[in-house]
């Protein structure tokens, strides 16, 4: 049941376009293509175990943590359908 002027379902679409949004950020995050023997940010040998686990793969585990918390992604919607969330 949908309140005011939206109508019912509104809210399940809500979440299924922001899910979908952050699958297909995650799929343009992913690396392609022959991966790196050396970390490209500290120069680091990448681990032989981790360049098979991750085709790909372009740095080390921390370099790959420390750059991922610097692009955490970002809705630019405000999806949320309640009152107070439009008051904020």
């Amino acid at each position: 049941m949908a309140g005011g002027w939206s109508r019912d379902g509104a809210v399940q679409d809500q979440i299924d376009q922001s899910i979908a949004d952050a699958v297909e950020h995650a799929r343009q995050a992913l690396a392609g293509g022959a991966g790196r023997v050396d970390c490209e940010d500290c120069g680091d040998a990448i681990p032989e175990a981790r360049r098979h686990a991750v085709p790909g793969v372009r740095r080390c585990v921390a370099c790959q943590e420390a750059h991922d918390a610097e692009t955490r992604f970002q809705s630019t919607f405000n999806r949320r359908g309640s009152k107070d969330s439009q008051l904020r």
